[in-house]
C-alpha cells in the first residue's frame, strides 16, 4: 500500500508542484499563457479583416472559426464561461452585464465564486504570477480578484494595450488576461458587417500586434502559448440571438507545442477555454466544470 501511495505522489507531482517544472508538463516548455479577448468579434468578419497580425498568428498556430458561445450570445455569461470552464446553467452568469449570479453558482470555491481559472492557478501553482487588464467594466465581476497580482480597468483601446503591454515586459505573468471592448461598441453603433466595424478590427489587431511585440520584447516568445477569443459575435446593431453571425466567434492558439497552419475539428465552445488552460499548466480542473481542454491542437 506503501508503495502504491508513494508511486501516486511522485507521478501526481509535476503536476501539483508549486514551482511545476516547464519540461513535466503536458506542453513540455510551456512557462506562460496569453489569453487576449475582443469583444463583439464574430467569426462570420475574419475572411474580410483587415488583420495581418492576427491572420499570421493562425498561421502559425491551430484556429477554429466556428466555435460556439453559450445561450445567450451575450457579454458576461460568455466571458464567465471562458473564465470559469462551464455554461450560464452552472456558473449563473445569465445575463449581459451580470455581477451577481443568477441562479445562484452551483458551487463556490474559497474566493466565494464559481470556480475559474485564475482561482485554480492561484490555489493550484501558488507560485503563479496572474493578472487581468480590462476594457469593460463587467470583467470584474468574472474572475476571481484577489486570487491576482495585478488588475486594471482601462478606458481607452490604446490604453488597454500599452497597460498590458508594460505589465508583460514587467512581470513576465504565469497567466494574463486582457479584455478589449472592440469590434463590439462600434457593431452597438454603426453595426456589424459595416465599414467601420472592419475599421474597428483593424485597430484591435494593432493592439494585438503591440500585444504581441511585447512577449518577443520580454523574451517570453519562446515559452508562451496566445490565445485570441471572443465572447460573441453580433447582426444588425446587437447580439445576444441564435443566429450564427451572434454565435460563432474565433478560437485561435498558437505558440510552442500548438500545431502550426492548423484547422481545429473538434467541436468547440467559450466554456473550453479555461479547461484547455488548465491542461497547459497540469492543473486538475474542477469536477464542475463542463468544458474539455482541445487537446488535438497539441503535438506534431
Amino acid at each position: 500500500m506503501f508503495r502504491l501511495r508513494l508511486l501516486a505522489a511522485l507521478v501526481l507531482a509535476p503536476f501539483s508542484s508549486a514551482s511545476a517544472d516547464p519540461a513535466a508538463m503536458p506542453v513540455p516548455g510551456v512557462k506562460h499563457v496569453v489569453l487576449i479577448g475582443f469583444d463583439g468579434f464574430g467569426a462570420y468578419a475574419y475572411p474580410k479583416a483587415e488583420m495581418p497580425r492576427l491572420k499570421a498568428l493562425v498561421a502559425s498556430g491551430s484556429s477554429t472559426f466556428v466555435n460556439r458561445t453559450v445561450l445567450g450570445s451575450s457579454s458576461a455569461q460568455n466571458w464567465a464561461s471562458h473564465l470559469m470552464g462551464a455554461g450560464p446553467e452552472l456558473h449563473g452568469y445569465t445575463d449581459w452585464n451580470t455581477v451577481k449570479p443568477n441562479p445562484p453558482s452551483r458551487v463556490l470555491n474559497k474566493y466565494g465564486m464559481f470556480p475559474g481559472i485564475f482561482g485554480e492557478m492561484r490555489q493550484q501553482r501558488p507560485d503563479a504570477k496572474l493578472g487581468v487588464v480590462y476594457n469593460w467594466g463587467g470583467i470584474k465581476a468574472l474572475y476571481e480578484n484577489k486570487a491576482v497580482d495585478f488588475q486594471q480597468n482601462t478606458q481607452t483601446m490604446e490604453q488597454t494595450s500599452v497597460v498590458f503591454a508594460n505589465y508583460l515586459l514587467k512581470e513576465k505573468p504565469t497567466l494574463a488576461f486582457v479584455h478589449f471592448n472592440e469590434p463590439d461598441t462600434t457593431g452597438h453603433g454603426p453595426g456589424h458587417d459595416t465599414p467601420e466595424y472592419y475599421e474597428a478590427l483593424k485597430g484591435c489587431d494593432k493592439q494585438l500586434g503591440r500585444i504581441l511585440d511585447a512577449i518577443k520584447e520580454a523574451g517570453m516568445n519562446d515559452d508562451t502559448i496566445v490565445m485570441v477569443v471572443a465572447d460573441h459575435g453580433g447582426i444588425g446593431k446587437g447580439h445576444g440571438g441564435k443566429t450564427l453571425q451572434e454565435m460563432q466567434t474565433p478560437w485561435v492558439i498558437a505558440g510552442p507545442g500548438v500545431k502550426a497552419g492548423y484547422t481545429i475539428q473538434a467541436t468547440t465552445m467559450n466554456y473550453d477555454t479555461a479547461p484547455t488552460i488548465a491542461y497547459i499548466f497540469g492543473l486538475t480542473p474542477p469536477e464542475v466544470w463542463r468544458g474539455r481542454p482541445v487537446k488535438e491542437v497539441f503535438g506534431k
